[in-house]
């Protein structure tokens, strides 16, 4: 293992296989926080929760990661970074052994507080691979990298569908579980030391990162880009496996396979990192936000029409342009201070998944009181709200 002195550019982290290995990382990583998406319905049955409480699932998971965006993901600005991400994976095998073998509704949701708290690595591995590589290739970098947790996330739900299809859902988390143990182990090995050169202790850390937001406006707007768009990312992935089973009579292996159509938006992503290095950030943001509109318009044209392929489109759509945002967002965020690097990424991040639990959090609602046509002007609102921000920041 080398050790190399912070924020110096390396080959290694400029190659094509650590690139893809950090990829292929942050996707088997964030997966765990998107496996109960599909599932909620039957872990809601097996452990016999009501129907509007099942979605809490998915939302108990994004506050946990939210929660360790908030004091987990700040110390790679304290401590050397390859120890911090490889503690941090393995403490996810426990949780996720827990989900597997949940014998109750609460146990479900104490395990899925704690699969999302611990997922918060993948978070750790961007803001490094940003460190290890010159500005000029940094947004195609991180959009390649991105690309791989993108695909974890969309990648997650036909993969959880498939197994519970065949299986049952709890070897999914079984699963998961060895995969972090190995992957514990591989991080060891192949990741460089990174030491910050900070002279802070933890609290005095944990102060300064919510003072971020106010001494940063790029920061704050981003953030808020994001989580608007997320919210909408949320409601519709989480609300459209119960959709498709209750309205168009899909089986988990129709839920697999609208899900693996919907990652193919997870393409759009080294393309935006690219625009994003060549200065395109302002229409590309604008794009990305008017596409989370479009994408809830396609959906409900969808519902009307009862063409699973335009709610296909609509899934594709939506998953480019959430894509889209979070590559230019980060890349905006990684050019501000590279000391604050890992509590910029942690802030902005935290912000982005309090977005997702809300959207999360209401779709039961929204389909038990209003059905799929509610859940779509819901999914309008806030990349609405966001795009009107965005006109008033960018016209002041």
């Amino acid at each position: 293992m080398s050790h190399l002195p912070s924020d110096l550019s390396i080959p290694a982290a400029q190659s094509r296989s650590m690139i893809a290995f950090l990829a292929v990382s942050c996707g088997l990583i964030v997966a765990n926080i998107y496996y109960s998406q599909p599932l909620v319905g039957l872990i809601g049955s097996t452990l016999r929760m009501q129907a509007d409480t099942e979605s809490l699932i998915v939302s108990l998971t994004q506050l946990g990661y939210a929660a360790g965006l908030i004091f987990l993901v700040p110390l790679g600005d304290l401590v050397e970074n390859r120890r911090l991400v490889v503690m941090t994976v393995a403490a996810a095998v426990m949780p996720l052994l827990l989900g597997g073998l949940a014998w109750s509704g609460p146990a479900m949701m104490a395990a899925s507080v704690l699969i999302g708290l611990t997922s918060v690595a993948v978070q750790m591995l961007i803001p490094l691979a940003a460190h290890l590589t010159q500005e000029a290739r940094r947004g195609r970098v991180v959009g390649l990298i991105t690309s791989g947790l993108l695909f974890g996330i969309l990648l997650s739900r036909p993969i959880a569908s498939s197994i519970a299809a065949f299986g049952s859902w709890r070897a999914v988390f079984f699963g998961s579980a060895g995969l972090m143990a190995g992957l514990a182990l591989l991080l060891s090995r192949m990741l460089p030391y990174r030491k910050p050169e900070a002279n802070q202790h933890y609290f005095a850390l944990l102060a300064s990162l919510f003072s971020l937001p106010a001494r940063f406006p790029v920061l704050r707007q981003r953030a808020a880009y994001q989580a608007a768009a997320f919210a909408g990312f949320s409601l519709f992935w989480t609300g459209v496996p119960l959709f498709l089973m209750h309205n168009f009579g899909f089986s988990q292996r129709g839920v697999a396979l609208f899900a693996l159509a919907g990652a193919a938006g997870a393409f759009s992503a080294p393309v935006a990192g690219h625009l994003a290095d060549r200065g395109h950030t302002a229409a590309g943001t604008l794009l990305s936000l008017v596409g989370v509109i479009g994408a809830f318009g396609v959906a409900a044209v969808g519902a009307m029409l009862k063409s699973v392929l335009v709610l296909i489109v609509a899934a594709i759509l939506l998953d480019a342009s959430v894509q889209t945002c979070l590559v230019f967002g980060q890349r905006s965020i990684y050019i501000l201070a590279a000391e604050l690097r890992s509590r910029m990424n942690g802030i902005f991040m935290a912000m982005f998944f309090l977005g997702g639990a809300l959207g999360s959090a209401v779709t039961g609602l929204l389909l038990a009181h209003g059905g799929w046509e509610a859940l779509c002007v819901a999914g309008m609102l806030p990349p609405v709200l966001a795009l009107i921000y965005f006109l008033a920041t960018s016209f002041r």
